[in-house]
């Protein structure tokens, strides 16, 4: 049978386990993808499951697993981390990040602080990078021109962004999305300074 989250020595899996983090309209999602662009096999993404709705242009299975609230609660026995996340659940199944870490792949989870403290409490050698907009005041124009959120939902996100922010104190690595293709090389650098290098196009 297989071992659930919390019986496994992650420390011993030769992968490297990278948590990136930020506040919504930071640019999270966009870092990884244009990362994925130029790695090789030997990084991948960790796909979260979420309770809330697809926006729109998101595929299912690529850039979540939208599942309804009884799937998500059957899932939580092999979750590695999970948080409550502006009104809806979030969460890493172990399963597959362990089978990637056991290969020796850099697996890259895009989840909040709160998910992030948990995996650092149960992997303690996880890398973990906070994404920080310029501002809060580009981070309050980047979620409007999504267009994805009415204003009070803006509001609540800027509200976590502040403590989000206040809590990345205690991440590894903090970079600042000003420019996004600066912002990937040193996204790319910083993981190639830890162990996550090899498969990266540099160029």
């Amino acid at each position: 049978m297989e071992a659930e989250a919390g019986e496994t020595d992650w420390t011993t899996l030769p992968g490297r386990l990278v948590v990136l983090s930020g506040a919504s309209g930071a640019g999270k999602s966009t870092l990884v993808h244009r990362l994925l662009d130029r790695a090789g096999p030997r990084v991948r993404r960790s796909i979260s499951a979420t309770t809330r709705a697809p926006r729109e242009g998101e595929v299912p299975g690529l850039d979540y697993d939208f599942v309804g609230p009884e799937e998500f609660e059957a899932l939580r026995d092999d979750l590695l981390e999970s948080a409550e996340v502006h009104g809806a659940w979030y969460g890493t199944p172990a399963g597959p990040v362990r089978e990637a870490l056991a290969r020796g792949i850099c697996v890259v989870l895009v989840i909040d602080v709160q998910g992030g403290f948990q995996v650092r409490r149960k992997v303690p050698n996880a890398l973990l990078i906070f994404v920080q907009a310029p501002s809060l005041a580009a981070l309050e124009t980047r979620l409007r021109e999504r267009g994805t959120d009415d204003d009070a939902t803006i509001a609540r996100r800027l509200a976590n962004a502040r403590r989000e922010i206040e809590a990345a104190e205690g991440y590894d690595v903090q970079l600042v999305n000003d420019d996004l293709e600066t912002c990937v090389d040193a996204l790319v650098a910083t993981l190639a300074g830890h162990l996550c290098g090899d498969g990266i196009d540099h160029d």
